[in-house]
């Protein structure tokens, strides 16, 4: 049975699988206009039929929008701003991950995923806060990771590009509070997601046999695999906070979601780095 919800207009990027498909499938769902938008148009029949699955296809509109491309970030919102007006809530979702040791890492690497995971953020929100400036009015949610909070042996690549995505965050929280517009952060843990799967990312040395960190490298991503295949939290969880955030349910900036990451994330807060890294997973070379 659908709520009684005040209606909203919601542009969602990264929209073709993992958490952004749950997201806009389930807010079109409670009555919300949903402008989903993906950087690859022609995965969208999968989120339109989902949508009608749960009865929100009247409620959500399909865009393409690459966030690493500025030219067709403005196309897009030039659309959604000429067909809805004004864009209530943007959440930040598009994102990839990457595996993979630093010294296999080529400076590409670094690059490509900064593009995606900070840049891309950074290219829609140039569009969008002008406007929400002038109402005095807005939110914007940006979907982080819990790897914005502690390093990871293999995953310096990730947890870099998060890690600038939460200071970014907190920087314009600041910046936007007096103007009436908000900001939160979601971090979740790890779900079964795409994003481990055919999304999957590895740096450029990752199968290369001569690397120091060949064999080490491989059995990370065994372990991973092997992690995955147990895995059995559900991404909508996800989905579903962002709900009682948009709806103003949840209110404070930082969402991290799972009771692991919940756990890991005060322990951080309660011990030191060093006394941290000292249970963390470390490689055997």
């Amino acid at each position: 049975m659908k709520r009684t919800v005040q209606r909203k207009v919601i542009l969602i990027t990264g929209c073709s699988s993992g958490f952004g498909f749950l997201m806009a499938a389930r807010l079109a769902a409670q009555g919300h206009q949903v402008i989903a938008t993906m950087r690859d148009i022609s995965k969208k029949d999968a989120l339109l039929v989902e949508a009608e699955k749960r009865g929100g296809t009247s409620n959500l509109a399909v865009l393409a929008l690459d966030v690493t491309d500025p030219k067709t970030v403005r196309s897009a919102l030039s659309r959604i701003r000429e067909q809805y007006g004004f864009v209530d809530v943007v959440i930040n979702n598009a994102g990839v991950g990457m595996m993979g040791f630093f010294e296999d890492a080529l400076e590409e690497d670094f690059r490509f995923l900064f593009e995606v995971n900070f840049f891309g953020v950074l290219n829609v929100l140039r569009e969008i806060l002008p406007v929400m400036r002038q109402h005095g009015k807005g939110q914007i949610i940006n979907i982080s990771s819990v790897s914005a909070f502690f390093g990871s042996a293999g995953y310096s690549t990730y947890c870099s590009s998060k890690w600038a995505l939460e200071g970014f965050s907190e920087s314009l929280y600041l910046e936007l509070a007096p103007l009436g517009i908000k900001v939160n952060l979601v971090e979740p843990g790890s779900y079964h997601t795409r994003i481990f799967e055919e999304n999957s990312h590895f740096v450029k040395n990752f199968d290369n046999k001569d690397s120091f960190y060949y064999k080490v490298s491989q059995q990370l991503k065994a372990s991973v695999e092997q992690y995955m295949k147990t895995l059995d939290k559900d991404p909508e969880e996800v989905a579903e906070l962002v709900e009682q955030i948009v709806e103003g349910q949840r209110t404070s900036f930082r969402n991290v979601i799972g009771f692991r990451s919940n756990v890991r994330y005060w322990l951080l807060k309660l011990m030191s780095f060093e006394s941290f890294a000292r249970r963390a997973y470390k490689p055997t070379y």
